[in-house]
């Protein structure tokens, strides 16, 4: 009992430590596809946020978007978001922010 609860805690750290973003279908499989892959990254400025903001629309109108997956490469403290469009929608805006200081690396994966 006392390894079930061990184990439970250690993944919650884990998880809680990344900041990563997952909605939707993150995996193909049937009918969903990858229909995006970007590596985005920058490097730390001292006491200066860096922010840059991923856009991407599907060409086919009838399209939706299924799945997102926004995954932290790196384990640091920035913040991923989704702030416009996302699932059910043919596009998405993506924000990316920085701690104050730093860098960051994300991997960016669409499904459709």
């Amino acid at each position: 009992m006392f390894l079930k609860i061990l184990y439970v805690f250690t993944a919650f750290l884990c998880v809680a430590h990344a900041k990563s973003v997952m909605v939707g279908h993150v995996y193909s499989q049937g009918g969903i596809n990858k229909v995006y892959e970007k590596t985005v990254e920058t490097t730390g400025i001292p006491l200066i946020k860096r922010v840059e903001e991923v856009y991407f629309e599907y060409p086919l109108g009838d399209q939706r978007i299924k799945g997102i997956a926004i995954k932290d490469l790196d384990n640091g403290l920035a913040e991923p978001s989704i702030n416009r469009g996302g699932l059910g929608f043919n596009f998405v805006n993506i924000k990316l922010k920085s701690e104050r200081g730093s860098g960051f690396r994300f991997l960016i994966e669409i499904y459709a």
